[in-house]
């Protein structure tokens, strides 16, 4: 498997690449997806500390579950995200409305806040998609007040997220750039200017009834696996199929019959100088 970390890659048109973006998550139900990932919203909230009246910026929040766990610390928090479906369904975002959470649609490439606006911000599993990797890099730095931190979590590149973004990837078994924000390196390159990293290794349990039927509601629901399944004709979406199953048993615990899938993250704090 190969993941591309090059700095040299040609320009992108970030505005097309961005409204493609958006127009791809607004599209289907993410939730299906995100759901597991609420554990790891509370964990990264642990363990920047944060605590009552502190102003967080949570950026390209999906699901809002960082957001949600900043909120029920008392903190003062701003959710974005440039595809703002994400978060209007109804119960979280009733949820996150009641605990004082402020959404705000903006691309994690051009924060629209003054610098050092937050005493921490944070991003699980969203900047780390962002066309412009440096560009967003810096915007959450910039708005983040020196001796802060910024919290983020990133799938890695050969954990169960990264191997399984390499079925859905052109040409098949490149893992996507994103998933450099799960490396040291990438890490080091994008922020280590900016101050401290302090890397943890953590996994995340994706738990369902089945195999078959996560994959089948994989496949309605998240968007990359979606938007694959419609470009093959039907041997193709069979055999697909077939290997997101045997992708599944590789990394299943589950001996029941049931889904059991560690997903490996890096849980990620930079100390802003």
């Amino acid at each position: 498997m190969n993941v591309s970390l090059s700095r040299n890659a040609p320009r992108l048109n970030r505005h097309a690449v961005t409204a493609h973006q958006q127009s791809s998550w607004s599209s289907a139900d993410y939730a299906v997806a995100g759901n597991a990932l609420q554990i790891v919203g509370e964990e990264l909230c642990e363990t920047l500390n944060l605590y009552q009246d502190l102003r967080v910026l949570d950026v390209a929040a999906g699901n809002a579950h960082a957001s949600l766990a900043a909120a029920r610390r008392w903190c003062d928090v701003t959710a974005t995200d440039f595809a703002p479906d994400l978060t209007s369904r109804p119960r979280q975002r009733t949820e996150a409305m009641n605990l004082g959470v402020r959404f705000v649609e903006a691309d994690a490439e051009a924060l629209p806040f003054p610098d050092q606006s937050f005493d921490a911000v944070t991003s699980a599993f969203g900047a780390m998609f962002a066309p412009d990797q440096e560009r967003a890099a810096s915007e959450m730095i910039r708005v983040c007040r020196r001796g802060c931190r910024l919290g983020l979590a990133n799938w890695t590149p050969d954990g169960f997220l990264g191997q399984l973004s390499s079925l859905m990837s052109s040409p098949r078994g490149t893992i996507p750039a994103a998933f450099g924000w799960g490396t040291d390196e990438r890490l080091r390159d994008l922020f280590g200017v900016y101050g401290r990293i302090d890397v943890t290794r953590k996994r995340v349990a994706f738990r369902h009834r089945s195999p078959t039927d996560w994959v089948d509601k994989l496949r309605a629901g998240h968007v990359p696996v979606l938007k694959t399944f419609a470009t093959l004709d039907v041997a193709q979406q069979r055999e697909l199929r077939r290997e997101l199953l045997e992708l599944v048993a590789r990394f299943n615990r589950g001996k029941d019959g049931t889904m059991v899938v560690d997903a490996e993250y890096l849980e990620v704090v930079i100390s802003r100088r």
